[in-house]
Parts: structure tokens; C-alpha cells; sequence
């Protein structure tokens, strides 16, 4: 990592804890940023089949870097993990990754919302390195709601099954539930969609931050190519639309886990565990330590190596 992120780390890890995100400016080379690019693309030239349900043309893949060896490399060999690692002062583990791809012309937005209530974790030290491979103006890029990493509320996913719209299958998941039987499953993995997942009634809905921006404190940034952009796994944040753009906007979005991230199996999960997970039928309250095949270390203080 470059002496000026050392220099700067507990001002950056101040700034995220407070703040729930931050900008890191200039950290990863042309090469990286190249390295990323061929990755998007690569994945985007073969589909996952994981964005059914998702508005198109806005393409989000899911576990990308498992079967894309130019983003494996960006997630085993880049300094992401380390630049993780050093905001929050320890060792971090690899959970899973996301491409989101807007292609060129009238860029649509991303809703708002949460990201820890789409995965089976639970914990404060669970973070978001978002990287872009395209600039990115502060009209189009990312942001979040300043602080809301700390309210201590974990809000509906705005996604999956209503049951007000589908009664049935509303009732049918919830049954599942009820028995203890996971939603998504191994076997269910690879036809996975968003609509998987039960819209969990006992969860409060997200508050209408876009209908009343005035009211919410709202961090985003200008961000250019070489960037990383780190945010709290609580934090509420979307990304904005409604501007043309002359290039599309690929991005990669890898989530990293603390030592505090437990294992939670939530009834509103949205996003299938990592593939490798269901052979172990994990139980809420394990570490992710636990299952180091799944969810490898990348990056620790040397006295934790």
C-alpha cells in the first residue's frame, strides 16, 4: 500500500467510523484499474443469470469473482483488503463481491437502502470497498446518509416476496421459514432472483430519503478511476440517476468482513450465501472464522498473520 494511505489511516478510520463512509483518493494503479476493467467487461460479456428481477438494463452479478480470474486476481492480489484491513485496524475476511453495470446513455438510479439485511451476517466491522472503472460525477456516483451506519436499526430489504401481492407464495415462504428451511439453498444457487427472498413484515420500511432529501444528512462524492470508496455494511446509500453519461458506469463492489461479523440467518435474505457455505450448515453466532475455505483471510496486522 502507498506510504500516503499509512500516513493517513487513523484520519480515515476516524472519518469512517463517524461517518459510516469514505473516499480514499488515487490508491489503486492504472494497472489495478485496467485489471478491473477487463473483469467487468469479461463478465459482462458472459452472464450470470443472477439479475433476473433487476430493472434493466442495469446488470448486477452476484459472486463474480468466482468464476472471473481478472477479478479474483483484483480480490486476492490488490491493495482493497489491505486498505479494509487498515480503516478498520485488523484482519479481514473475504465474504463476497457484486458487479453493477450501467450502460452508456440515461443512467438509471439505485434505490436506497441497507446492505446488511440482504446477508445471513450480523456485526459492526462488516464493509463495502465499491470501485469503479469508469469517472464518475457526483450526480451519478454513490452516497449514504452521513451516520446512519450507528442508528442501530435494520430496516426491510426493498426487495422480494410482499405478501400483500402474492398471498400464496407469501404463504408458502413463510411456511418455509417457519421449519427452519433455508430459502436459498445450494442447489437453488444458480437459479437464484431476487425474488427468492420473503419481504420481512417485522422489519420496519425504509424511510422515503429521496422524497425528503432536505431532511437527511447525504455524503457523495466526484469519483474518478483509481478510487476507492468505502462504506458500513448498515449504512443506508443508493446511487442517483436521471443523467445521461457519454460512458457506461462499471463498478465492483467487494464486502469484507471484521473478527466482530457473526453468522445470522435472517427470513429477508435477499442474496444467497457464498456457494461453499451450505456444506457447512452454519449456526447463528459463528465467526466467519470458523470457515476460513469460504471465507478466506486477506489481509491482517503482521502480528496477526
Amino acid at each position: 500500500m502507498s506510504e500516503a494511505i499509512n500516513i493517513k489511516s487513523e484520519t480515515l478510520a476516524d472519518e469512517f467510523q463517524r461517518d459510516g463512509a469514505v473516499l480514499i483518493k488515487d490508491v489503486l494503479t492504472t494497472d489495478w484499474v485496467a485489471l478491473l476493467e477487463e473483469g467487468l467487461e469479461t463478465a459482462q460479456e458472459n452472464p450470470d443469470g443472477m439479475s433476473f428481477g433487476v430493472n434493466q438494463p442495469l446488470r448486477i452479478d452476484q459472486f463474480p469473482a468466482r468464476n472471473n480470474e481478472s477479478l479474483a486476481r483484483l480480490m486476492s492480489e490488490s491493495p482493497i483488503a489491505e486498505i479494509v484491513g487498515s480503516v478498520l485496524g485488523g484482519p479481514v475476511r473475504f465474504y463476497m463481491d457484486q458487479m453493477f453495470y450501467k450502460p452508456a446513455g440515461m443512467i438509471a438510479p439505485s434505490a436506497w437502502h441497507q446492505d446488511t439485511c440482504y446477508y445471513n451476517v450480523i456485526g459492526s466491522d462488516l464493509v463495502r470497498a465499491w470501485v469503479c472503472a469508469d469517472p464518475v460525477p457526483r450526480d451519478l456516483s454513490l452516497e449514504v446518509v452521513r451516520g446512519s451506519h450507528l442508528w442501530n436499526v435494520t430496516y426491510r430489504p426493498p426487495v422480494g416476496q410482499d405478501p400483500g401481492e402474492d398471498p400464496e407464495r407469501a404463504e408458502a415462504l413463510q411456511a418455509a421459514v417457519s421449519r427452519g428451511e433455508r430459502l436459498i439453498g445450494k442447489e437453488a444457487f444458480e437459479t437464484w432472483t431476487y425474488f427468492d427472498s420473503l419481504a420481512d413484515d417485522s422489519l420496519p420500511v425504509l424511510p422515503d430519503i429521496e422524497a425528503q432529501r432536505d431532511s437527511f444528512d447525504i455524503l457523495g462524492w466526484d469519483y474518478e478511476p483509481g478510487d476507492v470508496i468505502l462504506f458500513h455494511g448498515n449504512i443506508l446509500h443508493s446511487a442517483r440517476g436521471g443523467v445521461h453519461l457519454p460512458h457506461p458506469r462499471r463498478s465492483h463492489a467487494s464486502l469484507w468482513a471484521g473478527s466482530d461479523v457473526r453468522y445470522l440467518h435472517r427470513r429477508s435474505q435477499a442474496i444467497p450465501d457464498p456457494i461453499g457455505l451450505y456444506d457447512h450448515e452454519p449456526k447463528d453466532g459463528q465467526p466467519l472464522s470458523d470457515f476460513p475455505d469460504v471465507f478466506p483471510l486477506g489481509w491482517a496486522p503482521s502480528s496477526d498473520s
